[in-house]
């Protein structure tokens, strides 16, 4: 299947120079987003991940259904604020400025192995947060797993030596 037919790009947005991957066009076809699924699951089986972390809000889209194909639990990394019980919190930077996520501190114990998602990796900072998180709270990233790659931002550097995996790459800009 053709998914990068089904991903728009948005120029200058969320502000001027950004070239916005959108994923809606590929929400809507409910077969493309299956057989993404499916095709991280197949990438990702192997890993024998116990959990997957994923940032809001895009990264749950596919996160959720990815965790349960994969029969895995599903661990949510959220905006400061968000979460209700004690919570362990990493800053990063985006291309456009900088952000934090949170994840709650009794989410992992030591040793569980876990599996990293969003629908895209760019420069590597939220992905790079959710690694920081886990292993902040003893837990071994096992793989990290992307819709889209844009190449050419270093996000898959940033993260190494973790083992990356992307569906699509695509040029960051024009």
């Amino acid at each position: 299947m053709d998914h990068a037919s089904l991903i728009r790009s948005i120029p200058d947005f969320p502000e001027p120079g950004i070239l916005f991957r959108d994923i809606t066009p590929l929400l809507l076809d409910a077969g493309a987003c299956r057989a993404v699924t499916r095709d991280l699951a197949e990438w990702a089986r192997p890993l024998e991940a116990e959990y997957l972390v994923a940032a809001e809000s895009r990264g749950f889209i596919f996160g959720g259904a990815l965790a349960q194909e994969l029969d895995i639990g599903f661990i949510p990394a959220r905006k400061p604020g968000k979460l209700p019980a004690e919570t362990v919190s990493v800053e990063y930077e985006l291309e456009y400025g900088l952000d934090a996520l949170e994840v709650h501190a009794d989410a992992l114990s030591d040793g569980a192995r876990v599996l990293v998602h969003d629908d895209l990796i760019a420069t590597g900072g939220t992905a790079q947060a959710k690694i920081e998180a886990v292993e902040k709270l003893g837990a071994e990233v096992v793989g990290c797993a992307f819709l889209i790659e844009l190449e050419g931002l270093g996000g898959r550097d940033r993260i190494a030596p973790h083992e990356t995996h992307a569906l699509l790459k695509l040029p960051a800009g024009g």
